[in-house]
């Protein structure tokens, strides 16, 4: 099969159309668009295709075909301006990206003895937690005892303690006997800027600048900054505004640096940190985007080749669930697998109970280490994904959505140089309100259950034993799940006061298919707010109060087909409300039952549509939870 930027044999002659199936396929899409929505073809738009297509945070359209009509030039090897497709020329194979780690605590030897045991099982890099994040500085030597630097790259997340951790870093390093000094990666971590947005402790940007300065001067590869967008994506951030704003991060660092240092030194002492979601292709695309920013930003600067910065990609926090959180290796795999697959150098996995206390779940964290870990040798070794750089090139959709992602970044990037660059977007709050509405948009679509939360929005499970009051407590985290979840917590109080769930009678009406696809429908919407659904069974309307009085639920919801409700959903409500029921909801819309009048209609709706947070939210008031 030919790659995208090859005819190959069968392609069309030059001024002929490229795709000449693609009429055929329209017409067979308005064939099925027609019949589903029930109109006539001649209705649909002449493209009824877009009518498939789908909208990201950042406006961009995401086609449901891409065909050779979207290709692109082939972008050039890795290694090479614009680093599209790597940084790395020659990344060995064998090992593919670097497998990454967190560790911390103030026990050194403890976090010694971890460190060696994961590079043992199959880590590649250390990202170590040190001062109030970890081991204390002094004992950041203890810590690294036995690792040997230049197979394994270190990364420090020190905050306030970044210049001792480096200082007695350098002291380790000093010491250290290797062949060529050149193949010891460090990176220091310092991060005021992006530390500033989330509100953590870091050291200033004169003391960063100082720190830069003394890391060219050594014979080590040695990066003093990490330009933190995970900050951004944990905020709630679209893609293009963690990039834009990381690489406007990225410009008021270099505007600092080349305060003293060329333009050169000053770019290779930047990295940068990414999240990786389960949002495969767009994580391959943003981490690709990236790289063509900086390059960009680097060839602006005029200084091409040193455009190529490392990336360190995390799997998203926000997309991690208390709820369900065995759910979160399969979300952590796609993450790391669009990490990899977007060409990050490194990757980190975190643990899939990371949303929660340690030990919440009852398992060890050595077990959720290992978990986290394997995600990514199995992926290298078994799947081998590192054999290969830049997997997704020439895929129509890869390049177009790589193309779309840094235009639009690129956009954000100067919206914030034209409010004063940086650091004022920071303090005017322009930074923080641009990404808060695009928190308040995916929050919109969570509680709409237009985007499915699984094991919290969609197919929860009520079975799970209760978090404690620990696992409660609200987070810095803009986790899209949260809403939900925060319903599931009032839902475990009400639990621990009263001995059971808040529940709802389930009333189905007619046959099982007739009912089913809306009693399937209810009891997981109930779930999700944490409501228990008493299901009897198929019920007439004569038998609706007895089960009613049985189930002593003070809400119930009647479950039918549209036909059934117009025959029988009158007397329905009125036997639920004559059992003592005190809300009487019904699966579907208002419309099934417009000749009802205000005695026999039920309080309320339960459709596909509907905001699920607030309408769950009334009913867990209604019973006091």
């Amino acid at each position: 099969m030919p790659i995208a930027s090859e005819p190959g044999p069968d392609a069309a002659p030059t001024g002929a159309d490229p795709v000449p199936q693609f009429a055929a396929w329209r017409k067979g899409v308005a064939g099925v668009l027609a019949k589903v929505r029930r109109v006539d073809i001649a209705d649909l738009p002449a493209e009824p295709e877009q009518l498939l297509a789908e909208t990201t945070y950042d406006g961009l359209t995401i086609a449901p075909l891409y065909t050779r009509k979207d290709e692109l030039p082939e972008q050039p090897l890795p290694g090479t301006y614009p680093f599209v497709r790597g940084s790395d020329a020659t990344r060995d194979v064998h090992r593919g990206w670097y497998v990454s780690a967190q560790f911390g605590g103030p026990d050194a030897a403890a976090v010694n003895r971890e460190i060696l045991a994961g590079l043992g099982s199959g880590i590649s890099a250390v990202w170590l937690g040190v001062g109030e994040r970890g081991v204390p500085a002094a004992d950041l030597p203890a810590a690294l005892a036995g690792v040997l630097f230049e197979l394994a790259p270190v990364t420090l997340d020190a905050g306030t303690a970044t210049v001792d951790a480096a200082t007695r870093l350098y002291t380790v390093l000093d010491g250290y006997d290797t062949a060529s000094r050149k193949d010891i990666h460090v990176s220091l971590g310092a991060a005021p800027l992006t530390s500033r947005f989330a509100g953590t402790a870091d050291i200033g940007l004169p003391e960063t600048v100082t720190l830069a300065g003394a890391a060219v001067a050594r014979a080590e590869t040695v990066r003093a900054i990490t330009v933190d967008g995970t900050v951004f994506h944990n905020a709630g951030a679209s893609d293009a505004q963690e990039l834009g704003a990381a690489v406007a991060a990225g410009l008021a660092y270099l505007r600092a640096l080349t305060e003293g240092l060329d333009i050169a030194d000053a770019l290779e002492q930047l990295s940068f940190r990414f999240a990786a979601t389960d949002d495969q292709f767009a994580t391959v695309a943003k981490f690709r985007a990236a790289r063509q920013l900086w390059a960009r930003v680097a060839h602006v600067c005029g200084a091409p080749d040193f455009g190529g910065a490392p990336q360190h990609a995390v799997t998203s926090a926000a997309m991690m669930t208390q709820r369900d959180p065995w759910v979160n290796l399969l979300r952590t795999t796609l993450a790391a697998f669009g990490a990899g697959v977007g060409g990050a150098d490194t990757v980190t996995v975190l643990p899939f109970d990371a949303a929660l206390p340690a030990g919440e779940l009852g398992v060890s964290k050595s077990f959720a280490d290992r978990m986290a870990r394997n995600t990514q040798l199995l992926l290298l070794e078994e799947s081998h994904l590192g054999f290969v750089q830049d997997p997704g090139a020439g895929s129509w959709y890869v390049e177009d959505l790589t193309g779309a992602l840094a235009a639009k970044a690129w956009e954000f990037m100067q919206e914030i140089e034209a409010a004063g660059g940086y650091l004022a977007a920071l303090d005017s709050g322009f930074i923080a309100e641009r990404i808060a509405a695009t928190k308040a948009a995916r929050d919109t679509d969570v509680a709409h259950r237009k985007t499915s939360v699984t094991g919290v929005n969609e197919f929860p499970n009520l079975a799970e034993p209760p978090l404690s009051e620990a696992a409660r407590q609200a987070d810095q985290v803009a986790r899209y799940g949260a809403t939900f979840e925060a319903l599931r917590n009032r839902s475990d109080a009400y639990l621990a006061a009263h001995g059971a769930r808040p529940k709802a009678l389930l009333v189905p009406l007619g046959s099982v298919a007739e009912h089913n696809v809306r009693v399937t429908f209810i009891a997981n919407l109930l779930a999700s707010g944490g409501i228990e659904s008493v299901n009897p069974g198929p019920l007439t309307v004569d038998g609706i109060g007895a089960a009613a009085t049985e189930a002593g639920a003070p809400i119930a919801v009647l479950c039918g087909s549209d036909k059934r409700y117009g025959a029988e959903a009158g007397a329905a409500v009125r036997q639920l409300r004559a059992a003592g029921v005190e809300t009487v909801l019904l699966a579907g819309a208002a419309k099934a039952i417009a000749e009802l009048d205000d005695a026999q209609r039920p309080d309320g709706f339960l459709a596909a549509k509907i905001d699920a947070v607030a309408a769950l939210s009334g009913l867990l008031e209604k019973v006091g939870a």
